[in-house]
């Protein structure tokens, strides 16, 4: 029995680590009826939405759980038939996550509509490795780019990327790794810092630190996988110009 307005809230989960999550999206699960959750979220999270029915909507290794006709098709029916929907994404549902895309469909079949965000891997998961995307004398500016467009293919603002200064986040990029070093190779960039952050935030986290030049070998030594996000630029030479201050003050 439909006891509240059909309703969608789609909700940042965050990069990982569960205590980076919103108050505002804590209060969003505890209201909801039903929770369509993806891959990337922590589980942990779903103890919140105590009174809701919780679905698994993700991909995982390339297989669907659901297209996204029929997550689509989940939200509007749900919604009509219990009310409160959460769309709970990770990382930020805004930044290559289809946040936009549902609450449209949702809003043309008659839903109330609402979002909170969440913080981006692009953001935190360098910077808890003691990464900056912005330094003074090192970058002025950041590119936040998806890896793989929905043809399958590297993004075009990659290769204009690779010849700016600015720091470069790739999102969703491991399967194009050879073609990025190539662009960048291209662009005189070789000897630029690279860092590869696998289940960035979590108690999995690995880090694979390198150059343009040598980052494929660092990934095959590490075995590095997905999910990672890639960074490049000179920001990445903080964390251990940080580690070796940590050092010598401690050696004091």
């Amino acid at each position: 029995m439909l006891t509240n307005n059909p309703k969608l809230t789609v909700v940042g989960a965050g990069p990982g680590d569960i205590e980076l999550f919103t108050l505002k999206g804590v209060k969003a699960l505890q209201s909801a009826n039903v929770v369509l959750y993806d891959a990337l979220v922590n589980p942990e999270l779903l103890d919140y939405a105590q009174n809701a029915e919780l679905i698994f909507v993700g991909k995982r290794k390339g297989c669907y759980a659901y297209q996204q006709e029929q997550i689509n098709d989940l939200i509007i029916s749900r919604a009509n038939s219990h009310g409160h929907v959460v769309r709970l994404k990770g990382g930020d549902p805004f930044i290559f996550g289809r946040g936009a895309e549902e609450m449209e469909i949702a809003a043309a079949a008659g839903l109330e509509v609402a979002m909170v965000p969440g913080i981006s891997s692009s953001l935190a998961v360098p910077a808890y490795q003691n990464i900056p995307l912005t330094k003074r004398g090192s970058a002025e500016s950041f590119w936040v780019i998806t890896g793989t467009t929905k043809d399958h293919k590297l993004s075009n603002d990659v290769a204009l990327a690779s010849q700016s200064s600015a720091t470069v986040v790739i999102l969703m990029g491991m399967s194009k790794l050879g073609e990025i070093v190539n662009l960048f190779t291209a662009s005189g960039k070789k000897e630029v810092p690279v860092a590869i952050i696998q289940n960035g935030t979590t108690a999995e986290e690995r880090i694979g630190i390198g150059t343009i030049k040598t980052i494929q070998s660092v990934v095959e030594a590490l075995k590095l996988t997905n999910p990672s996000i890639i960074v490049i630029g000179e920001v990445v030479r903080h964390r251990a110009q940080l580690l070796n201050l940590q050092l010598e003050y401690n050696a004091v």
